[in-house]
């Protein structure tokens, strides 16, 4: 192996916690006088963050500071971009704007609401929870983010497809960027099969990330050893669990990731393969969707807008057949050496959808009622 190959991926800093990280050290500028080569902010998990700062200075109207985005080793169109936060003082509350390089929505179906800047509830939390601490009681802030150059680094996104314009978006749910797309990285997942095989363990829970992962131990009780993150190596890791021994598979995760499966993807990174809104317009029209509905699935910005068409159409049913149909086409994908069951997640923690082994292998497994 090469040594290149050996070296251990370096993680990297979200735009999220690097715009809180700017606006604290804007904060500790404005409020205590002191400028601080490096911050640490906290993400959602509790786990300190320290951040380089690149300037801070007193301002008009305030203070501003700027940190770079180190995406570390995964490849990032955002990796050194300059992150910007103004901090001024205002009649009241607190107000998070977005300014020049951060995205608008423009369509409804994202976390964010229509005509807000393109700033994700968890990094207006940590923003918040950065800056607050040190404002005087009875004083009013507003925080602006900025990114120059991010409305030219937005058309190396699908930001535009998703509708939102002018700029990136500032993303992360735990502050902390791990490299996604790389070799190495389906080697750092395999670990978590062996220990769950060590364990005894002969049922476990695939999930694409950090949020099902938390989601699924949280919300339904399923044992943490049991629920392991895939990242986007559903056939990858479908695999290693034939190779230790593991009887059967959950897949749990959002539509996106599931639809693809069903479609007999099994490297679910956008950039490898796509089809989410045909594979749901294509079981949506054999559950009796008229054409217009499928041409309007089709055509929709978000896969969100197009599951609410769904929603609101009274066809729920189609996306217990697409988890069952990806739990097939899993299930083939390894020889019929795994059982594959499948559920497939809403945006607010519920259940959208599932097949008929899910319920079944859940209650084996301990968790809380599914349905």
């Amino acid at each position: 192996m090469k040594e290149k190959e050996k070296k251990e991926l370096r993680c990297g800093v979200s735009t999220g916690a690097s715009a809180a990280a700017a606006a604290r050290a804007a904060a500790l500028l404005l409020f205590t006088g002191e400028k601080h080569e490096r911050v640490t902010v906290v993400n959602p998990q509790g786990v300190k963050i320290e951040v380089p700062v690149k300037t801070a200075g007193f301002t008009e109207c305030g203070a501003r500071a700027v940190v770079v985005k180190d995406g570390g080793d995964d490849p990032d169109v955002t990796n050194g971009l300059e992150i910007v936060a103004d901090l001024g003082i205002s009649g009241g509350g607190f107000t998070i704007r977005g300014g020049e390089g951060v995205g608008t929505v423009t369509v409804p179906g994202l976390p964010v609401p229509v005509g807000r800047p393109a700033i994700n509830p968890v990094p207006a939390r940590m923003i918040r929870e950065a800056v607050e601490p040190l404002i005087p009681p009875g004083t009013g802030v507003t925080v602006t983010i900025s990114v120059p150059g991010g409305r030219e680094a937005a058309k190396r996104t699908l930001n535009q497809r998703l509708g939102i314009v002018g700029g990136i978006s500032i993303l992360g749910t735990t502050g902390i960027v791990r490299p996604m797309s790389v070799e190495a990285l389906k080697d750092s997942l395999v670990p978590f099969v062996r220990k769950a095989a060590a364990l005894g363990l002969r049922r476990v829970v695939l999930t694409p990330g950090g949020s099902g992962y938390r989601q699924a131990v949280e919300d339904y009780g399923f044992h943490p050893d049991a629920v392991i993150e895939m990242s986007n190596y559903v056939g990858f890791m479908l695999e290693r669990c034939v190779e230790n021994m593991i009887e059967s598979v959950i897949l749990w995760g959002q539509i996106g990731k599931i639809a693809k499966v069903a479609g007999g993807i099994f490297n679910t990174h956008s950039r490898v393969a796509d089809g989410r809104r045909e594979i749901l317009a294509a079981y949506a029209a054999l559950h009796g969707a008229k054409k217009e509905l499928v041409a309007r699935i089709l055509n929709i910005n978000t896969l969100e807008g197009a599951v609410d068409l769904v929603r609101e159409s009274g066809l729920d049913g189609v996306f217990d057949h697409i988890a069952a149909v990806a739990s097939r086409r899993a299930q083939d994908h390894v020889w019929g050496r795994i059982r594959v069951a499948t559920v497939i997640t809403a945006r607010d923690g519920g259940i959208l959808g599932m097949d008929g082994a899910a319920e079944e292998l859940g209650r084996l497994m301990g968790c809380k009622r599914l349905r």
